[in-house]
């Protein structure tokens, strides 16, 4: 019986690393979104999607804003790389099911009164973990 009970434990143990690594390759995913966004790292950002990744993003006077990583990235282009933008990311959840996961952030930008929340769809690509959707919504108050 014992045999058994350490048996169970060291399974236990041995699945719970497994899930907490995943889970820290997600985060590394999505801050290196987070951070290229925050910081004006447009390859930054481009490097937490799968290439042919879509954004449902929100835009004032329309329903749906759909851009692709590359286009989006392109959007911090002018920016000062390395400064601060103003653009906090916080992730909030993280749920993981094998080789696909599901998080959700909230990005703040004070200075503008904005406050988003993001939902990604993840996939473990070769080995990496990539953002291969990600829809947007702008909270109102």
């Amino acid at each position: 019986m014992k045999k058994y009970i350490t048996l169970f434990s060291l399974l236990f143990i041995t699945i719970t690393l497994f899930s907490q690594t995943e889970e820290q390759q997600i985060t590394e995913t999505l801050n290196r979104y987070i951070q290229g966004s925050s910081y004006s790292y447009p390859k930054l950002i481009e490097s937490a999607f799968y290439e042919e990744a879509s954004l449902f993003l929100s835009k004032k006077d329309q329903e749906i804003w759909l851009l692709s990583p590359k286009e989006y990235g392109a959007l911090f282009e002018k920016r000062e790389r390395g400064v601060f933008n103003g653009r906090y990311g916080k992730i909030l959840t993280i749920d993981v099911s094998n080789n696909i996961a599901m998080a959700k952030a909230e990005i703040s930008i004070p200075k503008s009164n904005m406050l988003f929340i993001d939902i990604f769809l993840l996939k473990k690509l070769e080995g990496k973990w990539k953002i291969i959707s990600k829809a947007a919504a702008q909270i109102v108050d």
